[in-house]
This record gives C-alpha cells, structure tokens and sequence, in this order.
C-alpha cells in the first residue's frame, strides 16, 4: 500500500469561488429583469446599460458560477476515482488564479463595452488568449493525474470530464479565430452565414460541453456517493456517454432554422437534434434509478432532494431542447421569452441544483463536521425550487403571448397587432413574476452561504487528506481473452481520449468546412457594398452597446415577418459582416430592413428617450451616444483588418476614410436641423460653449452620428419589386 494526501484546498478555493460568482452573477440577471420593468434604473450610466450587463450576467454565471462548480467537483472526484493527488499542485493553483483573473477581466471588459458579440463568446482576443492557456493547463493537470493514477479502470465520470476538455478546447479556438485590431478590438474571420454557423456550432455545444459533459460527469460521481447506491448500470453508461458526445455536436444549426444558412445544414441539425434526445434521457434514467432503494433517504437529505431535482430538471430541458429544434415549434418558439425560459429550466435546476447538492454535500466533508443546519438546507431547497417554477411558468406564458399576438392577422389581410409594442406591454406581468422568481432563487442561495459559513466555523480544516491505496501494477496492453473492447478502453487512456476526440469532431468537419469552402453555399449579391466608414464606425457602437442582446437582425420567409418587417434576408446580404448580428431574441423589433424606415431625427430622439418616439417602450435611454466624440483614430486600421478578411475596400477608401465620414456625418448633420427643437437646442449648446471657452464637438462628429448612418443603411442594399395583383 502506498500512502498519499488529496489536495483539499484547491477544492474548497473552487468552492468559495463557485458561490462567489454565484451571488454576482445572479445579482447581475435579477438587476436586468428588474430593467425589464425599470428600463432607466440605471440612467444614464453606460457600463450599467442593459446591453453591456447582458453578457456579463451570462458569462458570470457560465463560466464563473459553473467554471468554477466544474473544477470543485472535477479536483475532488478525480483524485478519489483515481487514487491520486492531482499531478501537479502549481499547475492547480494556475488554473484557479488564472480563471479568477480571467473573470475578473470579464467584470471589467463587458461593461466598459469590449465584447466581440458572439453569444457565450463575447470576450476579446488578449482574454480568449488566456482563456485557451488556462484550460490547457486543466488538461495537462487532469491527464497527468490519469497517468499516475493508481487505480487501472477509468470510471465514467473520467470518460465525460476528458471529453469535456478535449471539444471545449476545439470550440473555444475555432469560434474565437478573430483579428486583432487593437488591444482590445478585433473582428471575427468569418462573416455572415458561416459566422452564424460557426457561432452556433459553439454556442450550442458550449451547452452541451460546459454546462452538461462536466456535470453529467459529476452527477455520476456525487448522486451514487450521496445515495450509497450503485450507478444503476453501466451499460446504459457506455451508450449514454458515446451517443451524446457523437450526436450533440451535430445539432447547432437548430438555432438557425428558418434563416439564411442552406438548408441542408438546418436540416442536418433537426435531424442529429431529434436523435439527441435518446442518450439524454438515456443519461437521465441511469441518475434516478440509481436512487432505486433509497427514495425514503430522499425525503430527509437534501443534497439528495436537490440532486434529483437538477436531475429531472436535465430530463425536462432536454426533452424540450429537441422538440424546439422541430421546424413548426421552432417557428413558433424561436426570438420569445419562451427560450428564456427554456435555458434558464436548465441553468437553474440542472446546473444551480446539482451545484447545490455537492456544495451541500462537499463542506461537511473538507471540513470534518455536520452541516450546521438541515432545516435551512431544506428551506433553501423549497425557495429555490420555487424560484424556478415561478421564473419559467411566466415566460413560457409570455412566449406563447408573444408568438401568438406576432402571427394574428386581421380579415382584411393585414396584423392584428401591427405595432411591436402591443406584444411588449401585453407580457410586462409576466417580467414582475420572472423578477420575483429570480428574487426566491438568489434568496436562497444567500441561506445556502449562511449555512455553510457556519458549518466551516464549526469544523477543521484538512487541506491534504492522507489516503493510501496499492500501486498500479503494469499488465499487457493487449485485451485478454475475457475483456470486453471497452473494459479494455476504460485502461487506456490515450486511446478512449482519441476516440472521444475523432467521435466529436466528425460532425463540426462535415457542416462547417462545406459552408466555409463552398463559396456556391453563399451566393453574392452583386448590389451589396461593404459599409462606408462612418457606418463601420457605427456598426461598432451597434457592437458596443449590445443593442443585438435585444434586436434580430434576421427576417425569417414568413407572411408575418415579411409583412411586419420587410422582404425576407438573404444570405449574400452579410457578406461582409464580421462579425454577423442576427441576434437571438426579440425583446425590441427586427432592425434587418430599418434603413429609411425613420427619419434621421426619429432615430436621434429615439437614443435620446425611446418613450418620446414610442410610448411605452422598455428600451432604456443612450443619451451618453448624444455627447460621446466618435473616435476616429482608428478608422483606416479597421478597414485595413477588413481587407484582409476579403472585404473589398480600395486604398483610396481608406485614404479618403476621414474625409468621407466628415461628408457623410455633415449630412446627416444637416437633415438633423430640420427639427425646430433639435436646432434651437444644438445652437444653445454652441453658444453656451463658446461664451465659456468650453471645446465644443460638432454634431457630425459624435457617436449617435455614425450609429445613425449604420441603422439606416440596414437592408437597403437591395430592392425588391413588388407587382401589383388583381
């Protein structure tokens, strides 16, 4: 026997980590719901705006609140299945300080405004750098562990947490190929359509091998320690296991349906999406049957009450997941509150709840004591699991609301509700019980932080547990007579890791490289023009602001969307969008054809005080754009980027940038004047700087200037004529 110690203390750091960023990041989503009700709660303030908190609450709560859950349960359970102190304790304490520093650069980033766009991905280039190292790191540490281990046979929770490291490496580096502009600027080297493809490929598995593999992997670790019960069977384990990693990355185009990517590609992704649903509920029968026999510990222990919770939670969203991707919902469903609703099932419960649970199960364990109190154990179970239902009822009510009140026609032919508004204060009851929800479930957490604080107080600490198992003596790496292939496979490593990798990456080969290779997958549109560089400018702030959080840019080929918005997008129109800004949700309208919809003055006001052009909008005011200085500096070096991502800028466009944005900037100047209330007040602010020697920017040279021009050239560059019918 030899003797050894598990490294505890990078497990509790993960933890005090984990709850942590917990609490942020669900403060940060309970404060955007709460703009839902209040659109000017932080007025006035841009790092508080919507649009810029947005993804800090999503990337806090993923890669913050999860990461850090992840590395807890994965440090913790991987010594004991494999006998073994982690490989490395430096390479440890890299990967905690590391993501700490890279959430932190998050924290300040977002809502300073640098975000690249992409959903889940949103962070900058020097990050997403820091982002690929630290997670090497991860790897190198776990695969090490594997290699020293004593213990021959890899359990299944080491099968899903090696495959989680492999595709979150792929994802990460292939979504996040951009280039640079500046320190803290860069596009993405896709456009449009194969932007949009390769977003979705990510974000969609960025689901499934973030927030599901790991936690998948932990479920059958803690959910049988927790029971004292056997994994129901390990055969269903096996199936489960390689039928999820091979089908799941196949089914990313599901959030593209209907839109501009080939439909062979959407196609393919309904298709591996539908098959989907058989490992997942696969997966979600082996966790609750392995409490066969142990339903009455159920009743009383409450890491196991939240673990069949997250449990059933998983099952619920992974039923609904594949019945979204189905093409008559997914018209229905696809831009609503409904898909709030639906990620947040699995955020909450799946994710939040099986956290929870090991959390619960976890400090008493670190820390040689009880859990001070079963009664808020059980209290904080009850609120939570009211928070949930009281989140997501409403708004699967106010996605029916919404898709149905988008889709009404009158007799006459034309919308019932022709102004976006109507479906926008219709759902308005809605957002109080989401905000409320979201009030239970954060309550209910701080009682989780209380509980365990005292706990800790109550116990001592053993930061290296002694552990002693026998040394892992050498065989022959040939299967034996009596070996199934994969008892062969759970004994080497190397081989199960190549496997996993080879059953991944079929899928993104076979739908990413026709669409980035086959230029006939894209067709051109010859009257499609890059953006002037005023309106680049402008795209940029677009970016900036995260105005796509709330607005499509993507208008789909039905009677309702056609009517309400236009002629339906194409794909050749975003040849030169790096990155694409589709969008995923329509709390506001679809801005796809909003070019010369509105008057320069209309969009002016509309920044200023979204309530003087549209009563009752929850739009909140931009009025820092109104007074902002455009930064025109570094104008030329974004078009140049632009060329050499294939956009068709001469050198004399880059050489005249400054003076056609000075041109194009002094005409929307000028037709700004034709408001009586715009001049006089413009003219006051004029004089009032130049009688107190204050510099004073010229209208044409502000932020809400160029934003204009980009929001009005939206889908003018082409032209559909329209006959008239008998």
């Amino acid at each position: 026997m030899e003797q050894f110690h598990y490294d505890n203390k990078i497990v509790k750091n993960f933890l005090y980590a984990t709850m942590l960023w917990g609490v942020v990041g669900m403060l940060v989503g309970l404060l955007l719901a709460f703009m839902f009700l209040f659109p000017n709660l932080t007025d006035g303030i841009s790092w508080l705006s919507f649009g810029r908190l947005r993804p800090l609450h999503t990337n806090a709560v993923i890669f913050a609140f999860v990461g850090n859950a992840i590395f807890a349960g994965v440090y913790y359970s991987t010594q004991r299945l494999l006998k073994a102190r982690m490989f490395s304790d430096v390479l440890s304490k890299i990967n905690f300080w590391g993501w700490q520093l890279i959430i932190v650069a998050a924290a300040i980033t977002l809502p300073l405004g640098y975000t690249s766009s992409k959903e889940y991905a949103e962070l900058e280039w020097p990050i997403d750098i820091a982002i690929a190292i630290v997670w090497v790191v991860f790897g190198w540490n776990l695969i090490g562990t594997i290699l020293k281990r004593r213990q021959r046979h890899l359990y299944v929770a080491i099968w899903f947490y090696l495959a989680t490291f492999v595709t979150v490496a792929v994802l990460h580096i292939f979504n996040s190929l951009e280039l640079p502009v500046s320190g803290l600027k860069s596009y993405s080297v896709y456009a449009g359509v194969q932007d949009a493809l390769v977003q979705w490929w990510y974000g969609h598995n960025a689901v499934a091998f973030f927030l599901t593999t790991p936690f998948l992997g932990l479920m059958y670790y803690f959910v049988p320690k927790a029971a004292n019960r056997p994994v129901y069977s390990y055969r269903l384990s096996i199936v489960h296991f390689w039928s999820l990693i091979f089908i799941y990355i196949w089914a990313g185009p599901h959030h593209l349906l209907y839109t501009a990517l080939p439909e062979w590609a959407q196609n393919l992704g309904v298709a591996f999406s539908v098959m989907l649903l058989m490992p997942s509920w696969g997966g979600m029968i082996n966790g609750l049957l392995t409490l066969r026999g142990a339903w009455d510990k159920v009743r009383t222990d409450p890491v196991l009450k939240f673990m069949v919770v997250a449990i059933t939670g998983y099952g619920m969203a992974t039923f609904e997941g594949p019945t979204l991707s189905l093409k008559n919902v997914n018209a229905i469903a696809h831009f609503t509150d409904w898909i709030i609703a639906h990620v947040h099932v699995g955020a909450l419960a799946w994710n939040g709840f099986l956290t929870f649970g090991m959390i619960y199960y976890l400090v008493p364990k670190l820390f040689k004591t009880k859990l001070y109190s079963l009664g808020l154990a059980n209290l904080h179970f009850w609120i939570g699991t009211l928070g949930i239902i009281m989140y997501a009822l409403p708004m699967y009510v106010a996605g029916f609301t919404q898709a149905s009140m988008w889709k009404q026609f009158n007799p006459d032919g034309t919308l019932t509700y022709g102004n976006f508004l109507e479906t926008v204060t219709e759902i308005i009851p809605m957002y109080w019980m989401r905000a409320i929800g979201g009030s239970l479930f954060i309550i209910g957490m701080l009682v989780m932080i209380y509980n365990v604080i005292v706990t800790i107080k109550q116990g001592s600490a053993v930061e290296n547990e002694l552990a002693e198992a026998p040394a892992l003596e050498r065989v022959s790496k040939r299967r034996t007579a009596n070996e199934g292939w994969h008892t062969w496979l759970e004994r080497r490593p190397i081989q199960l890791t190549i496997l996993a990798t080879v059953a991944i990456l079929i899928g993104g080969v076979i739908q990413i490289v026709p669409t980035i290779m086959v230029k006939s997958n894209v067709p051109t549109i010859t009257s499609v023009k890059p953006y002037t560089p005023l309106e680049l400018e402008g795209r940029d702030i677009y970016i900036r602001e995260g105005c796509v959080g709330c607005h499509s840019q993507m208008i789909r080929p039905f009677r309702s969307e056609v009517e309400r918005y236009g002629e339906y997008s194409k794909a050749g129109e975003f040849v030169y969008d790096h990155p694409f800004l589709w969008g995923s949700k329509r709390t506001g309208p679809d801005l796809h054809r909003v070019g010369g919809k509105y008057s320069d003055n209309w969009h002016f006001n509309h920044m200023y005080d979204p309530q003087s052009t549209s009563s009752g909008s929850i739009m909140p005011r931009y009025q820092w754009l109104i007074t902002n200085k455009l930064d025109k500096s570094q104008t030329e070096a974004k078009m140049e980027a632009m060329v050499a991502l294939g956009v068709p800028y001469s050198e004399d466009d880059i050489a005249q940038a400054q003076e056609q944005m000075t041109a194009q900037g002094a005409q929307i100047e000028e037709n700004l004047y034709t408001d009586p209330d715009f001049a006089k007040a413009y003219e006051a602010d004029k004089k009032y700087a130049a009688e107190n020697g204050e510099p004073f920017v010229e209208m044409k040279d502000r932020e809400i200037t160029a934003l204009i021009a980009y929001l009005q050239r939206l889908g003018t560059d082409i032209h559909v004529e329209t006959t008239a019918q008998n």
